[in-house]
């Protein structure tokens, strides 16, 4: 059962009505801007448990929620620069993917810096819209240096994965979706990364109702938004985590995910999975729900059958965050 934030963890500044509302009005504004290029996701039921309500990102443009934030960020930059040169991004490959897409679309150079071990269909995927991928000699820990270098080179603007208003406001359509499709629901799960959808979807969930309990669940190898949560102080993985989930590689949260769950206490909990529980919510996402999850998106479900989601009598609903999974790899999973 997932706890609530620890008494005298963080340092406390509380969200007031006047900064949901700012943050509501860009998300809404976000909905609208970005309504005509990514789909409007369904929120379906299952038989696992009828209080159960799964948000499928694996049926998203480019498999996953990131081309939510990447096309609002891109749309921005270049209403606010018509002769943007391109734009640049670091990946392990989703967000490579949205910004891909949205660089297309509205007609600009991307660039994508990938660590060289990265899912190969991903990759590939990125690289067949348009993309430029720079993977030679870049690894997951100097791949941000690598993507500054380039960026300041030919003069590219950046589109942080995670770490960035725009894209946070761009992810927090997904929740935003979820409550208006299930205004009853009283937790929402989401995978943690980086951190830009769990404060997306703590924006959009308290603005509506402060009531609503957000929870984020990251691989136990990958604890440092936890161990952020509980001490109030940003935690830094030594190195980026192995662990099936790659999209909960990143070695710490974002400072705007800092400010929003532990400065303005938005978030309520962070729990964590084994690698054994993110299989058996991968096996269970494929063969029970039909859904083509990748390890990343089957993280909530992952939590809620391990016991650590409570809806506490209200609907609970998991954002299932992409699909865009090795197959063989998955295969192999669901065959053990």
């Amino acid at each position: 059962m997932a706890e609530g934030r620890p008494a005298g963890g963080a340092p406390g500044v509380e969200a007031g009505a006047d900064d949901l509302r700012r943050h509501a009005a860009e998300i809404e504004a976000a909905r609208a801007r970005i309504r005509p290029y990514i789909r409007r996701t369904p929120l379906l039921t299952t038989d696992l448990d009828d209080a159960l309500r799964l948000k499928p990102e694996c049926f998203q443009r480019t498999g996953s929620f990131k081309v939510r934030g990447a096309f609002n960020a891109i749309l921005q930059l270049r209403q606010r620069r018509p002769d943007l040169p391109g734009v640049i991004a670091v990946s392990s490959g989703n967000h490579a993917q949205a910004v891909a897409l949205a660089a297309r679309t509205v007609g600009v150079p991307a660039v994508l810096v990938i660590s060289f071990d990265a899912n190969p269909t991903k990759v590939a995927a990125t690289r067949a819209l348009g993309a430029e991928v720079i993977q030679e000699g870049v690894t997951f820990e100097n791949r941000e240096e690598r993507c500054r270098q380039v960026m300041i080179e030919r003069g590219l603007e950046l589109v942080h994965p995670f770490d960035d208003w725009d894209i946070i406001h761009g992810q927090a359509t997904a929740a935003d979706e979820m409550l208006e499709d299930e205004p009853s629901i009283g937790t929402i799960v989401v995978p943690v990364g980086g951190g830009g959808l769990l404060s997306g979807t703590a924006l959009a969930a308290k603005a509506r109702d402060r009531g609503i309990r957000v929870i984020g669940v990251e691989p136990e190898v990958a604890d440092d938004a936890r161990r952020t949560l509980e001490t109030g102080r940003v935690q830094r993985l030594e190195r980026a985590p192995d662990t099936l989930a790659d999209g909960a590689r990143p070695v710490a949260v974002g400072r705007r995910t800092f400010e929003v769950a532990v400065q303005r206490g938005l978030v309520d909990a962070i729990v964590t999975v084994s690698e054994e529980e993110i299989v058996a919510g991968l096996r269970t996402g494929w063969l029970r729900c039909k859904l083509a999850l990748e390890p990343t998106g089957a993280l909530p479900l992952a939590a809620y059958l391990a016991g650590r989601v409570d809806g506490r009598g209200r609907p609970v609903g998991l954002v299932l965050s992409g699909g865009n999974a090795d197959l063989g790899l998955v295969a192999r999973l669901l065959h053990d």
